[in-house]
């Protein structure tokens, strides 16, 4: 599932000292310059990405509602930004077998409009430099995340503080040259310079700049109130069909032909929707997100770390030791219908999916979920209904004995911690 970004963070001026091309290298280290963002949790990483403006400032007064341009004067700060992506990291890149179109898009505006420069095939750095300087050609790089640390490193928090997929593009463009005509984005992002969706812009390079440099990071896409309701209502219907007669009641005769009225249908299916929304407000009637969840948790980054993930570590665990949770924010616990189907009625199970096994650098690339259908024991575990509440205590909780677990044996409790352990989602402390 392709995501396109917007919001930028310009960094002007690059200098010519960018042209030196460095030792090859298949990932991108980032630079001793020091971080002036917070990566302790999500929400000190935003803070840190937005300041001096406050978090509950941002989203009462811009988020989804209008830009944001946020300025800053601190040449430490400026190193910073400027070290996240320059032209001689792409010019290192082409060693890695990118490709036009799926890793880098060549464009210039003519009269207005976006002319596509690429070639067929791989990317060479002779041809790219060529298009840039003599063509006067913006470059786009999709993803660089995949290469970049500290991009990985700034992108998996937000995704964590979001709940969302967070994706970026980088755009060069020489002097006195644009790449893409007035346009916008369909998503939402945030860092220096703030764009809800749908707003219209355009970034130009001036005279006596050798080239400009823009990251674009980007969420919010396909997470709209619209796209959550086309989630849970299927299943939302199908589980009260079950036990609500009038909604197995049959369709007016001769619908289908348009021969029925249309005003008593439409006031009939009013009908049935106000009762299901009472329910839902109520609290009768549980809403749940399957689709975009899973969706979420199997196309995100991986959790930073330069550690391997999927190996278990540490103590064993024991009836008798304090355990918990580790990388909750990348993990979602289901209720979902159980997927070997028998003749009696569907079994509901709980999946634990987690993202420690996602590739980073397919992250944003194209794969979704829907075309892993059937792999869906790489993400996780699934456990029988009646673990639901044993889960829910070491997802809420700091530390817990595995004693305390609310399972009716010391074998469960050990088969529940022993399971989570062997993904490496569980620690002894």
């Amino acid at each position: 599932m392709p995501k396109k970004s917007t919001a930028k963070s310009v960094k002007r001026g690059s200098s010519d000292n960018d042209e030196q091309l460095p030792p090859k290298q298949s990932r991108l280290k980032h630079s001793d310059i020091p971080s002036p963002l917070c990566f302790n949790s999500p929400v000190s990483l935003f803070e840190s990405l937005i300041q001096p403006m406050g978090t509950e400032q941002f989203f009462r007064e811009y988020w989804e509602k209008k830009p944001l341009h946020l300025q800053r004067s601190d040449p430490s700060t400026a190193s910073y930004y400027q070290s996240l992506f320059q032209l001689s990291d792409l010019q290192s890149l082409c060693s890695n077998n990118l490709e036009y179109y799926r890793d880098i898009n060549v464009v210039r505006c003519i009269n207005g409009k976006k002319k596509v420069l690429n070639k067929q095939g791989q990317v060479k750095n002779s041809a790219l430099c060529k298009n840039f300087v003599q063509n006067k050609a913006t470059i786009q790089f999709h993803q660089p995340q995949r290469f970049k640390d500290e991009l990985w490193k700034i992108q998996e928090k937000l995704e964590c503080f979001f709940g969302a997929l967070v994706g970026s593009n980088v755009y060069i463009t020489p002097q006195e040259s644009q790449g893409l005509p007035p346009h916008y984005d369909d998503v939402e992002a945030g860092d220096l310079l703030y764009f809800p969706r749908g707003t219209i812009h355009q970034a130009e390079t001036p005279a006596g700049v050798d080239h400009s440099t823009h990251l674009t990071l980007s969420t919010y896409q396909r997470m709209s109130l619209g796209d959550l309701l086309l989630d849970i209502f299927p299943s939302l219907l199908c589980d009260r069909s079950k036990s609500e007669v009038s909604l197995r009641q049959g369709i007016p005769r001769r619908l289908l032909l348009g021969n029925s009225e249309g005003l008593d249908t439409a006031r009939l299916l009013a009908a049935r929707f106000r009762s299901l929304a009472d329910e839902m407000e109520t609290g009768m009637q549980e809403v749940t997100s399957t689709h975009m969840k899973r969706d979420f948790i199997m196309n995100r980054l991986p959790p930073y770390s330069q550690q391997e993930l999927l190996t278990p570590s540490g103590k064993i665990p024991a009836l008798e030791d304090m355990v918990c949770l580790r990388f909750k924010d990348h993990m979602v616990i289901m209720v979902e219908p159980s997927q070997e189907r028998t003749d009696e009625a569907t079994e509901l199970v709980i999946s634990v999916l987690h993202s420690l096994k996602n590739q980073r650098e397919s992250h944003m690339m194209g794969e979704s979920c829907d075309e892993q259908e059937g792999l869906n024991i790489s993400w996780g575990l699934q456990f029988p209904l009646s673990h639901l509440q044993a889960l829910r205590q070491l997802q809420q909780a700091e530390q817990l004995a595995v004693d305390q677990l609310q399972l009716p044996t010391q074998e469960a409790k050990l088969s529940l911690v022993l399971a989570l352990w062997s993904e490496n989602l569980l620690v002894v402390l």
